[in-house]
């Protein structure tokens, strides 16, 4: 029998690229899924990883 955990997939967004103005970057969005524990972290999660679009390390917040 499974285990009932409190860990749920979450997903990822980058933030840079979702406020960028430039037309040629509007579809560079990131996104990336991971896990977290809803017991211990209850707040949004938010993770610098690699935008390939934009070539570079961005910050990434969790979306719904």
């Amino acid at each position: 029998m499974a285990k009932k955990g409190t860990r749920v997939v979450v997903t990822i967004e980058c933030t840079e690229a979702r406020t960028s103005s430039e037309p040629r970057r509007s579809n560079g969005i990131s996104r990336y899924t991971t896990e977290k524990n809803k017991r211990n972290t209850t707040e949004r999660l938010e993770l610098k990883k690699f935008n390939p679009h934009l070539n570079k390390m961005t910050i990434h917040k969790e979306i719904k």
